[in-house]
């Protein structure tokens, strides 16, 4: 490859907030995106999408004519049945709090997704939203009852989330009984830009940019409840399905987020998830 055309992939990459596909043999990235205005699955190399057929979970394969990454808007990149999330599962996060014997799970609606480049909305009554950087887990097949050894066979790969919260309505004086509007408003589920399988995702370093500034940043090795545990944990009681997303916490501290803000979470082998923020 010469070295012009080496540029190009990366800026074109880069301009969606992909990685270089040729920084890390082995790692295969898949995205969804509007093919023909319905969503369709592809398969990422460099600047060029391979549109796959059938359904990503059940050994897809390429299915035509290629399509340059550039020419095409991304979507988040899986249409789960439920998304999951854990809270305080960071050690710098809790601060001097005891970490919880088990992964503290709450749930976020699906309709609260985003991909990549779309704007998180501030409610208008909101006054305290922040950003959370995560590594989130893709499950590839149903899971019910595995054990912690067996939770790696059911996790197809990972990407990067930003579970934005309402800190006031998740723990202020007038709280909500649940978070529902706090972790799950609109917007409040930003999600990718691809899925990476491949990855050593217990030891991947997480940055969170605040307009070009780092705000947070930790190796997912510090996870308090690693990935397979994780997994473990929630099907035995609650089966995950193919496709289905869990957030797995975010380290250190958050604030708040303004109108004008530039959100970014960037995960080591995956790529940069990008959001603006604007008012509601």
């Amino acid at each position: 490859m010469s070295p012009v055309t080496r540029r190009s992939l990366i800026a074109s990459a880069a301009a969606q907030g992909l990685v270089d596909a040729a920084q890390s043999a082995g790692v295969v990235r898949y995205v969804r995106f509007l093919k023909g205005g319905a969503p369709a699955y592809g398969m990422l190399e460099g600047d060029t999408i391979r549109p796959l057929s059938g359904g990503l979970f059940a050994n897809p394969q390429p299915s035509g004519v290629s399509v340059k990454l550039s020419s095409v808007k991304l979507l988040y990149p899986v249409n789960p049945s439920k998304v999951l999330a854990v809270g305080r599962n960071y050690k710098s996060h809790i601060g001097t709090a005891v970490p919880s014997p088990h992964p503290d799970i709450f749930y976020k609606p699906v309709s609260c997704l985003i991909p990549t480049g779309e704007n998180i909305v501030i409610p208008s009554d909101s006054k305290n939203t922040h950003y959370e950087g995560e590594l989130v887990l893709i499950i590839g097949k149903k899971a019910s009852n595995v054990t912690v050894q067996q939770a790696r066979d059911y996790i197809f790969g990972v990407t990067c989330g930003n579970d934005v919260s309402e800190r006031d309505w998740q723990g202020g004086p007038n709280k909500d009984m649940q978070w529902w509007r706090a972790k799950g408003a609109d917007t409040f589920g930003p999600l990718g830009p691809c899925i990476a399988r491949g990855l050593d995702y217990g030891n991947l370093k997480l940055t969170t940019r605040l307009n070009g500034q780092p705000v947070q940043q930790a190796p997912t090795s510090d996870l308090i409840h690693d990935c397979h545990t994780i997994v473990s944990f929630i099907s035995r009681y609650v089966t995950l399905l193919p496709g289905d997303v869990i957030y797995t916490g975010t380290p250190g501290t958050t604030q708040k987020m303004k109108p004008g803000d530039v959100v970014e979470v960037e995960i080591e082998g995956i790529g940069t998830l990008r959001n603006s923020v604007t008012q509601g």
